[in-house]
C-alpha cells in the first residue's frame, strides 16, 4: 500500500530556497566608482532558479510612492521615483501564499525614474527576505581608503542621536538625519535601502530588520 506523503509547506521550500541563493557573485562593474555589484538581473536569474524548481511563482504588485524633482551634482534636472513592491510567493503544490516587500528609488532626466525604482525595489526584496550575501557592505575594511573617508564623513552623530554639525559642501544626504555622504554610498544606500541614507542609518535598519 502506497503511504500518503504530505507536500512540503511553502515555508519548508522557502528555507531551501534560502540555501540555495545564500551568496551571488558580484557580476556588474561601475567602471567610474571602481566598484563591483550584483546586478538586479544576476539576483533575478537566481532565485527565479530556485523559486521554479521548488514549484513557487512570483506575482508582483508595484505601487508609486512618490515622484519628485531632483538635481544632480551638475545641475541638470531629473525626476526621483520611489516605488514599493510587493511580491506574493504562490505555492503551486499547496496554494499556500506569502508576500514579500521592498522599496526602491530610482532617478532619470527621462522617462525610466519608476523603472529604475522597480528594479531596485524587487532586487531589495529578494535580497533581505532571503538574506542573500552580496558583499556590498561599505563598512568592509577591504575597500578602498578613498570610498571609506568620503563615507565616514557623514556618519558622524551627537548626542541623543542627533545629526552632529557637518559642512554642506556635498550634494548626497543622508534623509533621517541629514548627514552628508558620498555619492558611493548614497549610490549602495538606494539600491539596497531604497532611500539614501549614512552608515550609522543603514546600521540602524539593519538591526530593524
Amino acid at each position: 500500500m502506497n503511504e500518503h506523503t504530505e507536500p512540503q509547506s511553502i515555508a519548508a521550500k522557502l528555507v531551501e530556497i534560502m540555501k540555495e541563493c545564500s551568496h551571488i557573485t558580484k557580476s556588474g562593474t561601475n567602471d567610474y566608482h571602481g566598484y563591483s555589484y550584483a546586478t538586479s538581473s544576476d539576483v533575478l536569474q537566481m532565485v527565479n532558479a530556485s523559486l521554479s524548481r521548488h514549484h513557487i511563482c512570483s506575482v508582483v504588485t508595484p505601487e508609486l510612492l512618490r515622484m519628485e524633482p531632483s538635481t544632480t551634482a551638475k545641475g541638470s534636472e531629473e525626476h526621483l521615483a520611489t516605488v514599493r513592491v510587493d511580491i506574493a510567493l504562490i505555492d503551486g503544490d499547496t496554494g499556500e501564499t506569502l508576500t514579500i516587500s521592498g522599496i526602491g528609488s530610482g532617478q532619470d532626466a527621462n522617462d525610466k525614474a519608476v523603472m529604475k525604482a522597480q528594479t531596485a525595489a524587487i532586487k531589495y526584496a529578494y535580497l533581505l527576505s532571503f538574506a542573500i550575501c552580496a558583499d556590498d557592505d561599505p563598512e568592509r575594511e577591504d575597500l578602498p581608503s578613498t570610498h571609506k573617508s568620503a563615507a565616514s564623513s557623514g556618519s558622524t552623530r551627537g548626542k541623543a542621536g542627533m545629526a552632529a554639525p557637518f559642512p554642506d559642501n556635498s550634494s548626497f544626504h543622508c534623509q533621517d538625519c541629514g548627514a552628508s555622504i558620498s555619492e558611493k554610498v548614497d549610490h549602495y544606500s538606494r539600491q539596497y535601502f531604497g532611500r539614501p541614507l549614512c552608515l550609522n542609518c543603514q546600521h540602524s535598519q539593519r538591526k530593524q530588520a
